[in-house]
């Protein structure tokens, strides 16, 4: 059976039964979680579809590892297989000291296209979580990946870059409200129309694919009203231009109150729910970190913007468990390509010492088994370490969380995990 790459044909996925993967064990923690994930990953997909698929790992060096070995932190050849492969995962990278790159990870989401930064968050039973009832988290973030401060513009003050911006706002547009302008740096966000459509779109069509009931846009468009109140303008549009009958926005909510009456909104509202139509909501984002602390049932899909996604990503993480068990992926829906990765960083004083709970790069393994349509080997996975969990068999960051727990290296765990497919 030869190994052979995934490719996009007329816009779907094309996985043969023994594709290429590259992969990036990472910096840090990264090998040794690594061995333990890919360990995990074959034994599933063996398991789920008796020798008939396989994975064909391909390393690919970026990070210490590759700077070691080529005096590169990102090398062109690592770039060029990521493009070549379509789907690929990575383990967490060190960010290079000093000019040139500011984040390997960002340098590839903007080399590759990769504009949904997508990140499930969910409980697993027995996770120390500080929330009353974590069960009820259970959402899916599209974090715009692209725009926004990734793309941000900066001038640091008494530049005379900063100074000519200065003069141009206040001499050219008449801008009046810098309170202090002579010490004021400057930072220009952009945020475009088609940049937040394509985010958007990925977000409504994953409601679509995975029958969730609503799709809610956060953003702060109370007080930046064309960039983040654009966004979610642009978002109530293409909901309804694209998604027609599958969809009922807020907004259609908000026009028949005001016409007939908040009764027959609600009446309408309820039909529509009662038709398997997807909710389209929008939330501002400080409200939303409130939310969900406090009613996280009442969001399964979020569509934001880079900043808030960040912010909301760490901080539904948290509400079930942290980063450690938090998987994320990179995706151009249009093109195919995805970069699967662990989302938290490569604590480098825990280097080879076979202690962290891989975790994060074992879910994000389940998101890329998922999205080459191998679902039954991701469910296998997320069963096994659903039961290791339960049977608190764990790693040292719950271990010290949990009552009556059995403290298991990373090794171990995945030795749990294989045990439990």
């Amino acid at each position: 059976m030869p190994a052979e790459k995934i490719v996009m044909t007329n816009g779907q996925l094309k996985v043969p039964d023994q594709p290429v993967i590259p992969f990036i064990e990472g910096d840090g923690i990264g090998p040794d979680i690594w061995q333990a994930s890919v360990r995990v990953f074959d034994a599933a997909v063996e398991k789920a579809y008796a020798g008939q698929r396989k994975i064909a790992w391909k390393e690919v060096l970026a990070g210490e590892k590759a700077f070691q070995q080529t005096g590169e932190w990102l090398p062109a050849a690592t770039l060029a297989d990521l493009k070549e492969y379509l789907v690929s995962i990575k383990g967490p990278l060190t960010t290079p000291v000093g000019g040139g790159i500011r984040s390997l990870n960002v340098a590839m989401r903007q080399e590759l296209d990769l504009y949904a930064c997508v990140r499930p968050v969910r409980w697993f039973n027995k996770v120390p979580s500080p929330l009353r009832h974590p069960d009820q988290v259970n959402m899916v973030i599209f974090r715009e990946n692209t725009e926004d401060i990734y793309a941000g513009i900066e001038y640091m003050y008494g530049t005379p870059e900063a100074q000519q911006l200065l003069h141009f706002l206040q001499h050219d547009l008449g801008v009046k409200k810098i309170r202090f302008p002579e010490t004021s740096s400057f930072g220009i966000k952009p945020v475009s129309k088609e940049g937040s459509e394509r985010l958007i779109r990925s977000a409504i069509r994953y409601a679509v694919e995975h029958k969730l009931p609503s799709v809610t846009l956060v953003h702060k468009g109370n007080i930046m009203k064309f960039t983040e109140g654009g966004f979610k303008n642009w978002g109530y549009e293409l909901a309804r231009l694209e998604f027609g009958e599958q969809v009922y926005t807020w907004e259609q909510w908000e026009a028949t109150k005001k016409e007939q009456g908040e009764e027959a909104a609600n009446k309408e509202l309820n039909i529509a729910l009662a038709h398997n139509k997807i909710l389209i909501k929008d939330v501002i984002a400080d409200n939303f970190l409130q939310q969900i602390l406090l009613a996280p049932a009442d969001f399964s899909v979020v569509a934001t913007l880079n900043l808030n996604g960040d912010y909301i990503s760490d901080a539904a993480a948290a509400a079930v468990g942290g980063i450690g068990i938090a998987p994320g992926a990179n995706i151009n829906y249009v093109t195919g390509h995805a970069v699967f990765e662990a989302t938290h960083g490569t604590a480098p004083r825990f280097a080879n010492t076979n202690t962290m709970n891989p975790s994060s790069v074992i879910l994000s393994g389940v998101m890329m088994l998922e999205y080459m349509g191998w679902k039954e080997a991701a469910n296998l996975i997320v069963e096994g370490l659903s039961t290791a969990i339960m049977r608190k068999r764990v790693t040292i960051d719950f271990y010290k969380l949990m009552d009556d727990a059995t403290l298991v290296s990373t090794s171990e765990f995945a030795d749990e995990i294989i045990k439990h497919l």
